[in-house]
């Protein structure tokens, strides 16, 4: 399918006021600083250089808009959770990723990206708790996977499942799938292309809260 192959850079927004209308679908990434997040972008793009990969956790501060063509976007997120990162910042990323995440109409997905040897920190549960509000699909990624064994990485798959099934998926009605993926072995693509391909082909209208 290679839905992110031809994905451009698009704009940047600092300020809810610096988004583009919203219109077509919208797929964001969201996850902690150093889960792999720009890597994962990066290889799902084939691009090296897609999305700023910084040995600096928290350097990426702008909601990136890259294109995918067709009137359909990937939302490259700032990672949150940096300890080192001044809190008027934090508090203002805080407040913005809340509200883009809450109230963005063309928003359909999120795709939120955790290291599997730290999965479900708390900031991770808040964000799922931001977003599973919206009943909006969620899909899991799994990170760095080729950290671990294959045992050792399917039992944390498992626990992970169970978990997001139990407080924020099927108990309460919204789709919220998991997988492994490594950006190293490039691990898990096909996977990630098949769930996402499959919002991205969604009518608008029948994403939840749109408005035209």
């Amino acid at each position: 399918m290679a839905i992110f192959q031809n994905a451009s850079y698009y704009i940047s927004a600092h300020h809810l006021s610096d988004l583009p209308p919203p219109t077509g679908i919208e797929v964001a990434f969201a996850g902690r600083s150093n889960a792999g997040k720009s890597s994962a972008i990066n290889t799902l793009a084939n691009h090296n250089r897609l999305a700023f990969v910084s040995k600096q956790p928290g350097r990426t501060q702008l909601i990136n808009f890259f294109s995918l063509g067709e009137n359909r976007f990937l939302v490259d997120l700032p990672g949150y959770g940096y300890a080192k990162v001044p809190q008027a910042i934090k508090d203002h990323w805080q407040k913005i990723l809340a509200t883009y995440l809450s109230e963005r109409s063309c928003l359909f997905g999120l795709v939120l990206v955790m290291d599997i040897r730290h999965p479900l920190t708390p900031l991770d549960q808040q964000m799922l708790e931001w977003f599973s509000l919206n009943k909006k699909p969620i899909h899991i990624l799994l990170t760095k996977a080729d950290k671990l064994s294959r045992e050792a990485s399917h039992k944390i798959l498992r626990s992970v499942q169970k978990e997001i099934d139990e407080k924020w998926g099927a108990s309460v009605g919204i789709e919220c799938t998991v997988q492994l993926f490594s950006s190293l072995k490039k691990q898990g693509v096909d996977e990630v292309e098949t769930v996402v391909g499959k919002w991205l082909n969604t009518p608008v209208n029948h994403i939840p809260n749109f408005v035209a």
